[in-house]
């Protein structure tokens, strides 16, 4: 049973007079008509409006890379066309053609969308609703998006199912060794083995083994932004930087986000989260993370992904009305009046010879759907004894055969949530291993992980586990490292220095630092990047909030 079977009337709501009405007053163009079988948008064309349907119907014919199409849906009149890219003026994943009536329609583009949604708390929250389910629904059923075609489980293909999936991309992969129609397409186009992996994007382009940042080219998920001076850029769209996107676009700032990989951060990478307020059952960090996500998309924040910092253009000491630069990787430039630092913290690893050779290929640093497909019925190995470790672990063990869980430590209890130990005692298939530490990988003759080598601390004995998949959540240390030549203040081990905390190196004389500034005016730190911080996603939500009444005191001078 699909999506559409069961929330039909909400994926696909037919607004009243009353909020036709409403909806009328956004429209960005006027009427248009469409003949029966006329196509309306096409995959992969950008900034489509959404449209107002006032007579006939359009037809969604849903699209993949390779060519297949299927008969979505229908719009009907009272509907309003569209999903979540609607909100950024991002490709389109459908065609739409004009139903066997044709159709009138009233198109509403993505800036007066979202004045629509913002407004109209009613009629917003419809369309809000419908365009998330349809995206859903676009995720869960197959037959949208790109297509991926190489070999399942291999590095490659992992690491771009894994790209997609945390965007939030609808997408499917053609197995060459188990899926003809995969091999057929290597054959047509005369691809060799070294080319693959292959993406088909729904526009009709190839790339042959793309990186994540020509993938997202491609798919759209990197948006085009102009040259403008905004008044935040934030880098790292986790919890931290989403709350102040959403906060800071909300009351009316120009803020462009900065990821080099994905939305969510760290916390997006959590199987499921227990302890956030407001979610008794608990919620993946993916959704959780989706879900500022589109706020922020909804408020007008423009978030580009994948998009990685090389280095923050500092000013001179002192001068606070000469907008901060960010020099991107790629050679572009981002100009603005204040910048927040969000990046979090890179995962750590371990220090062992050869551990390049297995990321992606059985060494993972994080526990979605997609690793736990890879290793189903398989024994694993998962290293930390943090949270997100409990978590990884309860999300794994009803999916594989055995965990065995290895820590340096002598239990669970320092660093561990008591609900999380409690869970992981009650698993039947789950060995705790503790003053335990990895000291060898060994691969098999395709390169993947085939086992792994652990010392007993105290005794020094090892043994060896032959296993494919080990999971590793080892902490993180600050990511500064795009601070480039920009001085700011560090503590001893590495994390931005904020507030009352800052020292001599504070250039002002008039003022001291805000609680989020660090030792260099306009530039903020918060979430685990900041120096003090409580690693917790509700903590970095509310330093994410708390820093925009920071930013607009101090954009104020130039904002009058």
């Amino acid at each position: 049973m699909s999506l559409f079977d069961t929330r039909r009337d909400q994926a696909l709501p037919r607004l009243n007079a009353g909020e036709m009405a409403v909806a009328r007053r956004y429209a960005s163009g006027p009427e248009r008509h469409f003949a029966a079988g006329e196509a309306i948008y096409h995959v992969g064309e950008r900034q489509v409006p959404s449209y107002l349907v006032l007579a006939g119907s359009i037809d969604v014919w849903r699209h993949d890379g390779a060519g297949h199409l299927a008969l979505t849906l229908s719009h009907e009149s009272g509907g309003i066309s569209g999903e979540l890219n609607q909100l950024s003026g991002r490709p389109m994943l459908a065609d739409g053609i004009a139903g066997k009536e044709g159709c009138t329609l009233l198109p509403i583009d993505a800036d007066h969308l979202r004045s629509l949604v913002v407004d109209s708390a009613a009629v917003g929250e419809t369309i809000m609703r419908a365009f998330i389910l349809r995206r859903v629904a676009l995720l869960s059923e197959p037959g949208s998006g790109p297509v991926i075609v190489g070999v399942a489980g291999s590095a490659a293909v992992t690491r771009l199912e894994g790209f997609l999936a945390r965007n939030g991309m609808p997408y499917s992969v053609l197995d060459i060794q188990r899926d003809p129609e995969g091999q057929t397409i290597v054959d047509r186009f005369g691809l060799s083995h070294a080319d693959l992996p292959i993406l088909l994007c729904p526009d009709g382009n190839m790339l042959r083994q793309p990186t994540e940042t020509e993938a997202g080219r491609c798919l759209g998920i990197t948006p085009d932004y102009d040259d403008r001076l905004f008044d935040v850029a934030v880098i790292g769209a986790g919890p931290a930087g989403l709350a102040t996107a959403v906060y800071a676009a909300s009351e009316g700032l120009s803020v462009i986000v900065l990821d080099c990989r994905a939305f969510g951060g760290q916390a997006g990478a959590s199987a499921r989260i227990e302890n956030y307020l407001g979610f008794p059952t608990g919620i993946s960090g993916q959704a959780l993370a989706g879900r500022a996500y589109t706020q922020a998309l909804k408020f007008g924040a423009v978030i580009v992904i994948p998009a990685e910092v090389a280095a923050l253009e500092c000013v001179a000491p002192g001068d606070i009305d000469t907008p901060l630069t960010l020099r991107l990787v790629e050679g572009r430039a981002v100009r603005a009046r204040s910048v927040v630092m969000s990046a979090g913290a890179r995962y750590r690893r371990l220090e062992v010879a050869g551990i390049d050779t297995f990321e992606s290929a059985g060494l993972y640093y994080w526990a979605s759907p997609i690793e736990a497909r890879l290793c189903a019925e398989e024994d694993v190995a998962l290293v930390g004894g943090g949270n997100s470790a409990g978590q990884a672990v309860a999300f794994l063990s009803p999916k594989v055969k055995h965990v065995h869980l290895i820590v340096r430590g002598a239990d669970l209890r320092q660093s561990m949530s008591r609900y999380l130990i409690d869970r992981i005692e009650a698993l039947g298939n789950v060995s705790l291993h503790t003053h335990t530490e990895v000291i060898a990988l060994n691969g098999d003759e395709q390169g993947h992980l085939a086992g792994i080598r652990v010392r007993d601390r105290h005794g020094n004995a090892s043994n060896d586990y032959p296993l494919r998949h080990l999971f590793l959540f080892l902490g993180a240390d600050p990511n500064t490292s795009c601070l480039g030549s920009c001085l700011a203040e560090l503590d001893a081990k590495g994390f931005l220095v904020t507030g009352a905390e800052v020292g001599a190196t504070w250039p002002l004389t008039q003022r001291r630092p805000t609680t989020f500034e660090t030792s260099i005016p306009g530039l903020f730190a918060i979430g685990d990047v900041r120096s003090g911080s409580t690693k917790r996603v509700a903590a970095a939500v509310g330093e994410g909030a708390s820093v925009v009444a920071e930013l607009h005191r101090f954009l104020a001078p130039v904002s009058l």
